[in-house]
């Protein structure tokens, strides 16, 4: 399938990360709600345009408001951002952590639909609310709560990805899965660091290596993962423009501060079934290459990729699924540094989920956002250099365990 309709992604913004590691953080402080994000998020993409008023439609994407901040109906939160969203069409959408990719992929079916011109699209989580162990009971809904809940790990989704990696030691050898997932740990934290809004902006560790080969204790968390491996409990918001050909002009957004989305693919799996292959990233796969089929490229054509990383287990999958390496063959490619900024694949370079942080309802959000800043230049101490031969990015959202994915293919306007 080809794209009817040019699509278009501009004016991108994101909010602090925030929570444990930004030093503004303390959890018996008050700290803002949901609506301080939208507001923050959106209004800060819509100073970036002369008219609100162009603005045809809005789209958040969210997890679990309702549970986390006793909050439903957001989307008619979106009109708080500002007073022209009054009696616009607005939608809200859920595909838990992938919900972020959700709300892109909306705004995108909007302006091929020619509904829209404009969609101002944004993603937003605020989970800092309740205790951890009572949080990991609240994310559990991105799994099978009824089949899979009453005999699951306390930490549910850190026990599902500490059994994809007992997996893979398995299969792969304990040393080489071990040393993968803690250079992957290693270049979040780095990453982060180039990053202000990261919420491992202001780490100062020294020994990461150390930190990242700290050995599991089964005994207070799972049985494979230590909690350098996990992404961190955030709050934050990330927003942007979906547009038609028609809405850059209507926006006067120059072609060089946009990107086209030139494919785009989702993929979703059974929820109550386990996956077949613990160290495969199947519905990702499947995503990644009905967005390349549409795009007409291949991995090698990619100059980087925003892909999710939950944990560092699930990084590594995500690269294999990118389709730069084979199957049991991402260990080695990130151990040898090949997704760093100068690697052959540079990946997740403001942090990804686990140094950048991961509000679940706005990480997909985030990726795009990022991907949009490295593809005109905007991306700061993290920018990559993106060569003429390889001219565009991918961004992998994912939710649940690899159940519900959107990926997104860009390149700059006009190139």
């Amino acid at each position: 399938m080809q794209m009817r309709r040019k699509v278009y992604l501009a004016a991108g913004t994101y909010t602090v990360s925030l929570g444990t590691g930004r030093k503004e953080f303390h959890p018996r402080k008050p700290r803002p709600g949901i609506e301080h994000y939208m507001q923050e998020a959106g209004r800060a993409v819509i100073s970036k345009i002369p008219d609100v008023n162009v603005i045809d439609e809005c789209v958040v994407g969210n997890f679990m408001a309702a549970r986390f901040n006793r909050q439903g109906n957001l989307a008619s939160l979106m009109p708080t951002i500002d007073p022209a969203l009054v009696y616009k069409p607005c939608t809200r959408v859920e595909g838990a952590c992938g919900s972020g990719g959700l709300s892109i992929f909306t705004g995108i079916k909007s302006i091929l639909a020619e509904t829209a011109d404009v969609v101002l699209s944004l993603g937003v989580e605020v989970q800092n609310t309740v205790k951890a162990i009572y949080g990991a009971d609240v994310l559990a809904g991105a799994g099978h709560y009824a089949s899979q809940r009453k005999n699951g790990h306390a930490y549910f989704f850190p026990s599902m990805f500490s059994d994809r990696a007992g997996a893979a030691f398995e299969k792969f050898g304990h040393e080489k899965v071990r040393r993968a997932m803690t250079q992957w740990y290693v270049n979040a934290v780095e990453g982060a660091r180039r990053c202000p809004e990261a919420q491992e902006y202001h780490n100062t560790v020294e020994d990461l290596h150390a930190i990242g080969n700290t050995p599991p204790n089964p005994k207070v968390f799972v049985d494979h993962l230590n909690f350098s491996d996990c992404s961190k409990v955030s709050d934050g918001a990330a927003a942007l423009l979906v547009l038609s050909e028609e809405g850059l002009k209507k926006t006067a957004i120059a072609a060089k501060d946009a990107v086209e989305v030139v494919g785009f693919g989702t993929s979703v799996a059974d929820l109550t079934k386990q996956p077949e292959d613990p160290t495969q990233a199947d519905t990702s796969q499947s995503a990644v290459g009905k967005a390349y089929e549409m795009a007409g490229i291949h991995a090698k054509d990619l100059a980087f990729a925003e892909v999710h990383d939950c944990f560092s287990i699930t990084g590594i999958l995500m690269a294999e699924a990118t389709g730069i390496c084979g199957h049991g063959e991402g260990y080695d490619f990130i151990s040898e540094g090949r997704t760093k900024l100068d690697g052959d694949l540079p990946m997740n370079l403001s942090g990804g989920l686990i140094g950048h942080g991961h509000y679940t309802g706005g990480t997909g959000v985030r990726e795009t956002v990022d991907s949009w800043k490295q593809l005109t230049g905007r991306a700061g101490d993290f920018q990559v250099k993106v060569p003429s031969d390889r001219p565009y990015g991918l961004m992998i959202s994912m939710g649940g365990n690899d159940k519900t994915v959107v990926t997104l293919v860009m390149q700059q306007a006009g190139s």
